[in-house]
This record gives structure tokens, sequence and C-alpha cells, in this order.
């Protein structure tokens, strides 16, 4: 079980990484509900701009492929 929780930890790493090589910046809008005086609620919405400088898809797509290659020397247990 700790075999396939690195393994897809490590590839959800890499994927981040991967998908960073190709945005500039990914804005994030969050929903947020404000009641007003009179019980009405009002939907405002506030966005999030993450913007990933240029070393991060290199770090990502290492640390999870050395993640990943990590999962694969936990040894199996064996049921017997």
């Amino acid at each position: 079980m700790w075999r396939s929780l690195f393994l897809a930890i490590g590839f959800f790493i890499g994927l981040i990484g991967f998908e960073c090589l190709f945005i500039e910046a990914a804005i994030f809008t969050q929903s947020s509900e404000v009641v007003a005086p009179d019980f009405h609620s009002l939907s405002t919405q506030i966005p999030i701009t993450i913007s990933p400088p240029d070393w991060a898809p290199w770090v990502c797509m290492a640390c999870g492929t050395i993640v990943m290659i990590y999962s694969f020397t936990i040894p199996r247990r064996v049921r017997g």
C-alpha cells in the first residue's frame, strides 16, 4: 500500500511540474458569500493568481521522478 501511495504522490507532483511548463499564471476564483443586513446573500468573486517561477516546473518534475523511483525500491510484503 505504501508503494502505490508514493507512486501516486510522485506522479501528481510530476504532473503539476509538467503543467507549469505550459502556463504563465493560474487564476483561481474563490466564491465567498456575504450575508447583507436584509438577509440576502451576495456572492463576490475573489481572484487568486499564482505565477510559478521559471525553476518550479523542473524541480517538481525532478522531485516527482525521484519519489516514483523511490516507490519502486519499497519492498513488497510477502503474504504467506
